[in-house]
């Protein structure tokens, strides 16, 4: 049985760019995302001892990876914005929308940081 590879080499060290562009957020929040060899890479989100994660996703493209990461890190910053105020019922769009438009161009603009770091064109 031939063994089929989900992933060319070169969308491989793409999606490591994204992965190591992106390494704030593993310390922010119960994220990590694994190279799972032929069939690309994995996030796990939302670690609950004893069951394990709550939530996984399988990415072969660095764009898609991008993306997915980019949310997951606006969101968290959002949450950590929010926590522990009365803004948190409002969701992650309703806190962004509360936010001055200083602190909302800061935050997108950090998805051009992030880009740049990946080597993503937006």
């Amino acid at each position: 049985m031939e063994k089929k590879n989900y992933i060319t080499e070169e969308e491989r060290a793409k999606c490591q760019k994204v992965i190591e562009a992106f390494a704030e957020l593993y310390e922010m929040a119960d994220i990590v995302v694994v190279d799972v060899g032929r069939y690309g890479f994995v996030m796990l989100k939302y670690y609950v001892p004893p069951h394990g994660f709550e939530e996984d996703a399988t990415f072969t493209d660095s764009v898609a990876l991008f993306e997915e990461l980019w949310q997951e890190w606006l969101n968290m910053k959002l949450y950590l914005i929010a926590k522990d105020t009365p803004m948190l019922e409002k969701g992650y769009k309703g806190v962004f929308e509360s936010l001055s438009e200083e602190k909302q161009s800061e935050l997108i603009g950090r998805k051009a940081d992030f880009a740049l770091r990946a080597g993503i064109n937006l």
